[in-house]
């Protein structure tokens, strides 16, 4: 539950705290005092939207904290593994937001993402609202409300329904897909078919386009390359032994090494050059030898040239057929390599097509199966919240009140085959109606009150928060709604913001938003009243003035009937600020 409430920054309040106990804790104040603030900080602390025209005009930022005690192991364990940690065995939830509608979020003293605040106090806390009465008009709405109701008896099918039916939506789909294209898969298989025949025929190996370019370059110059690599092997080794003075230059390097021999061993470096011009020697013998042995290797074959080139007009109709970008024959084996992998899918697509079919009957008999077991476990759930409600209602004030919730069969769907209406007659001998055509105002505050005191027994929440949840009805039916909310905080903790004394009364504790006006700025603080200030709270709620007889005598009578309610004494609880 949750220990405390602080906000400073948000709306009119500067700065105020709110110290809660288990049970029934009533919020009032005047008009414009800030008391939906009072809920909107606990909205923050749950992970909500926040606007940043909430963060109070002069301040850099709004802040809510939040101390919850007794929570939950598993939620404990979420905290520690972001990195947080309990505070003397309380969970400290924050919530900042900058009035540049930053917003920062933290939990158990490390910062989290705004999410997670979400994830974790959806198990802690539960906000009951107006907007909440209008929800509860959807069909969506009321159909949740019922499963909650009906627990594991729908839930469990339910769930195995719903993966059934996301399986059976993906079957349809690929089938549609299948079938409606059956004229493209075919066309599409041809000209792979075609492709991958072209290639077969050709037989390209890796890297064979490089070589055959090669070997062309080659044999077009063949006569230039045996000239020059001739050329290069007589300048170095010449066969013109008549000469006197030798030309190539083996002789010439012969000749310089013969000159520094006879001289080299006067100085040792003249010995290193000598010994250089031998080392080019052996280097220019074995270079004449290649070049010689390369001349003799080149071979004119026009043949071989045209047998070349042909194959290499193949390849390249092939590479710019097949090759995408790059443009080489390892593109195109590469194209064939995944093309036949599409052919192998798209020849095996009739198969893949019974395959399907086959899954899909086996799924539409599951989900028959499943659906029946829901829609049976509605009916029987929808005819218990039906009375329960009714019941809950005639505590309410509203004795002839019944709330009847009708299933009508419908298309399955994600949710079932099943089509769920709250119908709600307020008078005996009235038609029931859908609730949303049949129910005001206060009976719609009411009805939401009555189901939540249900619920509260199959589905319950530590904290439950009530914003102005007893709108639109007042005299005896305000007195019934405090009673309930009484009862309901025997079970969870109850934080009522209220604008009804009779709701007020009823409360284990009672905090009043407290507004103060200097000329230029308005604030507001939470104040934790005494038997005194409460009595004089309670006039005040009546009659709008805080000194008025008839008021205190009425505040007096309602709170001794609070008193009797609860069988036991009240305590005074002193002031907080």
């Amino acid at each position: 539950m949750l220990s405390e409430i602080r906000i400073t920054g948000l709306g009119v309040i500067e700065d105020a705290t709110l110290e809660l106990d288990p049970g029934f804790t009533a919020v009032t104040g005047e008009t414009g005092a800030g008391k939906t603030m009072v809920v909107t900080g606990v909205n923050m602390l749950l992970g909500g939207r926040a606007d940043s025209g909430l963060v109070r005009h002069g301040v850099r930022r709004a802040r809510v904290e939040g101390r919850a005690s007794k929570v939950p192991k598993s939620i404990v364990q979420q905290a520690e593994d972001r990195g947080g940690e309990l505070d003397d065995d309380e969970l400290l939830i924050a919530r900042e937001l900058s009035s540049e509608g930053r917003s920062r979020a933290f939990l158990g003293g490390a910062s989290v993402p705004v999410s997670v605040l979400a994830e974790v106090s959806g198990d802690l806390v539960a906000i009951h609202g107006q907007a909440d009465q209008w929800r509860l008009l959807q069909p969506a709405r009321q159909r949740e409300t019922l499963d909650t109701f009906a627990g594991k008896p729908v839930l469990v099918p339910l769930g195995e329904y719903s993966t059934a039916y996301r399986r059976h939506r993906e079957i349809e789909t690929e089938l549609t897909e299948l079938t409606t294209r059956e004229r493209d898969r075919l066309a599409e298989a041809d000209l792979l078919r075609f492709g991958l025949n072209e290639i077969a025929k050709a037989e390209p190996l890796p890297g064979e386009d490089v070589e055959l370019a090669a070997e062309e370059e080659r044999l077009a110059y063949a006569d230039g390359l045996r000239t020059a690599a001739t050329t290069a092997a007589e300048a170095l080794a010449s066969e013109d032994l008549d000469s006197t003075r030798p030309a190539d230059v083996l002789g010439l390097l012969a000749l310089a090494k013969q000159a520094l021999d006879g001289e080299r061993e006067h100085d040792a470096k003249l010995a290193e050059l000598a010994d250089r011009a031998s080392e080019l020697g052996y280097l220019a013998a074995d270079l004449a030898g290649e070049l010689s042995s390369y001349a003799s290797d080149v071979d004119t074959d026009p043949a071989r040239l045209s047998v070349v080139s042909e194959r290499r007009s193949l390849l390249t109709t092939l590479v710019r057929k097949h090759g995408g970008e790059e443009g080489t024959v390892d593109e195109v084996l590469e194209w064939a390599k995944r093309s036949a992998a599409r052919l192998a899918e798209l020849d095996g697509s009739d198969e893949r097509v019974e395959q399907l079919t086959a899954e899909l009957a086996e799924l539409r008999a599951q989900l028959k199966d499943l659906g029946d077991q829901v829609s049976t476990a509605r009916r029987e759930a929808a005819a218990r919240l039906g009375v329960a409600v009714s019941e809950e209602l005639s505590g309410l004030a509203m004795p002839h009140a019944t709330l009847t919730v009708e299933i009508h069969e419908t298309a399955p769907g994600p949710y079932g085959a099943d089509e769920i209406e709250f119908c709600f007659a307020a008078n005996p001998g009235s038609p029931a109606r859908p609730l949303q055509k049949a129910a005001s105002g206060g009976e719609l505050s009411r009805v939401m009150l009555a189901l939540e005191v249900i619920l509260s027994d199959t589905h319950p929440v530590p904290t439950l928060v009530f914003d102005e949840i007893d709108a639109g009805i007042g005299g005896r039916a305000a007195v019934e709604v405090g009673k309930r909310l009484a009862r309901l905080a025997e079970k969870a903790q109850v934080i009522v913001v209220t604008h009804l004394p009779q709701v007020a009364a009823f409360a284990d504790r009672h905090a009043v938003v407290l507004k103060s006006d200097d000329g230029s700025v308005t604030t507001s603080g939470l104040v934790a009243l005494d038997d005194d200030a409460r009595l004089k709270e309670l006039s005040r709620m009546m009659a709008g003035l805080e000194h008025s007889d008839a008021a205190q005598a009425h505040a007096e009578e309602l709170l001794a009937l609070a008193a009797e309610r609860h069988k036991k004494p009240k305590k005074k609880t002193g002031s907080k600020g």
